[in-house]
């Protein structure tokens, strides 16, 4: 271009997309020059506007072809860059022990495009974020291409646009090469030497045992002291780590800094005294293996101070994340007012760490996914790290999943997905960076897929070349990542190898001196029954009644809205009668409404209550109502919010369908929160098979396993009513089964007094050595039911009952001949058969409301009354082979005269939960109810041995 003091215009030399560029930046200048750089300012006012100069020697130039093709030309250039963006990740080094296929859709000829094309595209057109910086268009390509095609590979097209501009301006402002100080590079090589040597010790020291290694991952640890290093510095409190057992005697060793001799002594099963008040850890009764526990360790990191949890894992890997984000949300919530707890995402990090082949195949990772953006769940955004050993057990990565990368699944929800490989420590430690960075601008989930692989086998026993021969002779010529970092600070004389060989002899030594210190001698061996009787207690009796005074205002005040505010018209009157309840005499206090001052009075008591499900606000049954909808405006209003007499937090959610992931939230906030009285409740309770593995491995078994205490209320509607097979049981039997050491309270109660008291009681043993969780029946037609309801006195003066005994029966103790057990709602069928008592002076019912722990003593004290006992049936609505039979009938058997066999009454076995057709289902109730209340002469039904 000729020189600006040239007064002749030269626009004739420019021609196609650079004409169009600039006359893009002629009408930027027109409306404001400094908009554009000064050299283009200084054209614009020497020449004026670009004209496209059709002249003889340039016809060429202005035909409609030639403008066409130079178009097209310049769209193409666009299109590549684009494509390296979108997919540069395909051709990226991110794999440690191969190299990927070069992509076509990132090369000039995929175009049609020659070198020469590409420099006629201005590079700030390109790269606008290197304005300046790049000559021209090609050496913009060539630099996009070496930010994509790194070790570190992007997918972020799919993310919302606010966040891809904001990614997209760290990526390419080279935000991963971050300068990492000469003291940063050292401490890098000395945590990946610490993972490497731990394991190799271990390996050498005790041979065969298991540990599940995670060499061909190292670098997942000094990953984790980073993103740690990095929450302190913002003044996070806590950060909440999810991972299964690839890799956690590692991370409990150099993240959470339980001293080897801790590790050690459990190889070597001898006794270990922890001393540090910084360094906690639990264990349950009978136990569990090294590589599930947990720790919390109180970590000083320069001036700040930042509590670190890892938590408690069984086998089924992905489980404890969702457990991980109740952790998190129950640090950040504020439940000291009433009203919402108040949250603060920045006092607590979730952290979770995934398996390749896991991430994708278990479904509570997409359950997880799905509710991190919900009011009830989210936890300002959550870090998951893929450890990515491309293979599961034995499985290679084309039989794991369907989809290219096992993080495909988060595309789905529009988060961020950073590829890295773990071969590249550096790259690593900056990429934790960048979702670090991310998470704390947005609040939103991030993925890292931390791509290694596994030195050893599944795990040390195992031999890989029996399955995996040819993934595994690459393994075995492959460097360790400590020995590919060794070789890079010394090539590039960033530390010498006198310099590393130091650190190396540091840190063997200290490893070997652990060892040396631990006691080499088998600690005591216990059994079973000696390990349970340390963790024996039982519930103290507690007062759980409350004034009348005291309900009448509360009651008051929950039938109170604001001025202006419209409830639905039927609703309205429907509520309106619980003041009835309090101004008119025998009128009873139905189950919603007996929950409804329950909660309002623990409110009072100053705990705080949590309450969840998937229609929890209404209640499936339409009988909570404890969210109110103003029917103009929607505006949501409910009361407990609101009352004076609360002195502590409420929260009510409706959860998305899903039972595992709630179910597991819900136990970790609990968990976190011992304070708090939290409630999961199933839209059924059949529903709650969804979430069977929470209900198995965390909360029956916790305890026992890890010392892990919880108080959660697990709310379960439960009752034959016809509605078929998966709308009547809440399958009693599977808790009944797992029920022993204390574990939890199981009950199936027949009236709104018993629900009352009962909850009140669970929150009084919140925070004690008593606590543990309460699995309800909870009921469905009772719900209603007037039989189920309790006058006020009850509540007054009352308290919760283990065993109920029939009122009006068992009166004339000589006469009573037959002792009908059952418990629940056919409880109240039966109770309501014998309302003429003088005609069944024969007979007692004896409801047994909490079924574990059973209440022997109190039942052993009914069954003496009565010296002329002959018969003694269970009655129940399930199945034989189902409910409550098969536990209770060996316990009543051991209370009765050994002359009389317990008998059972109900439906036969069956592997269906129930029957279909709701006239069957009617015939066969009654027929339950008639065996049970018809004497023996009358009677053809046999007695059942035990």
């Amino acid at each position: 271009m000729e020189s600006m003091n040239n007064t002749t215009s030269s626009w004739h030399d420019v021609s196609g997309p650079n004409l169009g560029y600039l006359l893009e930046q002629y009408d930027l200048y027109l409306n404001n020059p400094d908009l554009v750089d000064e050299s283009l300012q200084g054209l614009f006012a020497t020449w004026g506007e670009p004209q496209l100069d059709i002249t003889e020697n340039n016809e060429e130039a202005a035909s409609p072809a030639f403008v066409i093709n130079k178009m097209k030309k310049f769209v193409d250039v666009l299109k590549l860059a684009e494509n390296i963006r979108t997919n540069g990740h395909l051709e990226a080094n991110i794999y440690p022990l191969e190299k990927q296929s070069p992509s076509e859709l990132l090369t000039l000829s995929y175009y049609d495009l020659t070198e020469d094309d590409v420099r006629e595209i201005p590079a700030e057109i390109i790269c606008p974020e290197k304005k300046g910086q790049l000559s021209d268009g090609l050496a913009a390509i060539q630099y996009l291409l070496e930010v994509y095609t790194g070790y570190i590979g992007f997918e972020i097209q799919h993310v919302e646009p606010e966040e891809r501009r904001w990614l997209q301006s760290k990526i390419e402002n080279k935000y991963y090469t971050l300068p990492f100080s000469a003291e940063k590079k050292a401490d890098l090589f000395s945590n990946l030497y610490k993972a490497e040597a731990f394991e190799q010790f271990i390996q050498k020291t005790y041979v065969g045992q298991k540990r599940f290694s995670v060499e061909g991952l190292e670098t997942l640890v000094p990953s984790l002291e980073e993103l740690i290093s990095l929450s302190a510095e913002e003044g996070i409190k806590n950060v909440m780590i999810s991972m299964s057992h690839r890799g956690r005697l590692n991370v409990l060793a150099h993240v959470l800094e339980k001293p080897y001799e801790g590790i050690f002594s459990q190889f070597q099963h001898s006794t270990w005294v922890n001393k540090n008040p910084d360094y906690l850890e639990t264990k349950g009764s009978t136990g569990d293996v090294k590589y599930h526990m947990g720790a919390v360790k109180n970590r000083q990191i320069q001036d700040k101070k930042i509590k670190v949890t890892l938590a408690n894992n069984p086998s089924h890997l992905e489980f404890a994340g969702t457990v991980v984000e109740g952790y998190a949300r129950a640090a950040q919530d504020d439940c000291s007012e009433k009203g919402y707890p108040k949250q603060d995402v920045s006092k607590a990090l979730a952290l979770l760490v995934h398996g390749d082949a896991a991430f994708p195949g278990q479904g509570v990772v997409a359950e997880t996914l799905n509710y991190s953006r919900t009011k009830a769940y989210q936890t300002g955004g959550t870090i998951h790290i893929i450890a990515n050993n491309c293979i599961g057990f034995t499985t290679e990565s084309e039989d794991s999943r369907s989809t290219r990368y096992s993080s495909d699944l988060a595309k789905g929800y529009s988060i961020p997905i950073f590829h890295v490989n773990a071969d590249a420590p550096k790259a690593s430690l900056t990429t934790m960076r960048l979702a670090f960075e991310y998470r704390q601008t947005f609040k939103k989930d991030v993925v890292v897929d931390l791509i290694g692989y596994r030195r050893m086998g599944h795990n040390e026993m195992d031999e890989p070349m029996a399955t995996n021969p040819l993934t595994y002779n690459i393994v075995h010529k492959h460097p360790t990542v400590t020995t590919v970092y060794k070789q890079q600070l010394v090539s590039e004389k960033s530390m010498t190898a006198k310099q590393i060989k130091e650190i190396e002899t540091k840190i063997l030594k200290k490893i070997t001196e652990a060892y040396k210190n631990i006691n080499k001698e088998h600690s005591e061996v216990f059994s079973i029954s000696e390990l349970q009787a340390e963790n024996h207690h039982e519930i103290q009796k507690v007062d759980t009644t409350v004034d009348k005074a005291t309900l009448t205002k509360i009651n008051s005040e929950l039938l109170e809205w604001p001025k202006g505010f419209n409830v639905f018209g039927k609703l309205q009157k429907i509520l309106n009668r619980r003041l009835e309840v309090f101004e008119k005499k025998r009128k009873t206090i139905d189950w919603a409404h007996a929950e409804a001052l329950a909660f309002a009075t623990i409110l009072k008591d100053g705990t705080p209550i949590r309450l969840t499900g998937q229609d929890s606000e209404r209640g499936t049954f339409s009988h909570r109502n404890i969210v109110l909808s103003d029917v103009k405006t929607g505006e949501k209003y409910c009361p407990l919010h609101k009352i004076s007499t609360s002195n502590a937090s409420f929260a009510i959610h409706n959860s998305s369908l899903s039972e595992v992931s709630i179910l597991g939230f819900e136990y970790g906030y609990n968990v976190i929160s011992p304070e708090t009285l939290v409630l999961w409740e199933a839209q059924f309770g059949d529903f709650a098979n969804g979430a069977q593995v929470i209900i198995d491995q965390f909360i029956s078994a916790g305890q026992s396993k890890w010392g892990q205490k919880s108080g959660i209320i697990v709310l379960l509607p439960h009752g034959y009513e016809g509605q078929g097979p998966e709308h009547s049981s809440a399958r009693l039997e599977r808790f009944l089964q797992l029920a022993a050491e204390n574990n939890w309270t199981v009950a199936n109660l027949s009236s709104s007094a018993q629900y009352f008291h009962i909850l009140r009681r669970q929150a009084a043993i919140l925070n004690t050595d008593e606590v543990r969780p309460l699995v309800i029946m909870a009921p469905k037609s009772l719900l209603r039911n007037a039989s189920a309801g309790a006058f006020l006195e009850e509540f007054t003066n009352g308290q919760f009952q283990e065993v109920i005994e029939q009122p009006g029966l068992g009166s004339e103790s000589d006469q009573v001949e037959r002792i009908a057990f059952c418990t629940g709602r056919l409880a109240v069928e039966l109770s309501d058969h014998v309302a003429d008592t003088k005609t069944f002076n024969w007979l007692d019912i004896i409801r047994i409301e909490e079924l574990y722990p059973f209440p022997e003593e109190q039942i052993r004290s009914l069954i003496g009354k009565y010296k002329n006992l002959k018969e003694v049936i269970w009655t129940q609505e399930e199945p034989k082979n189902m409910g409550a039979w098969s536990y209770i009938a060996p316990k009543l058997q051991a209370l009765i005269p050994e002359h009389i066999k317990v008998s059972y009454t109900g439906r036969p076995e069956m592997s269906s939960p129930s029957e279909g057709n709701p006239m069957i289902h009617k015939n066969e109730q009654q027929r339950i109810i008639d065996e049970a209340l018809t004497p023996t002469d009358k009677n053809t039904k046999e007695e059942v041995s035990i």
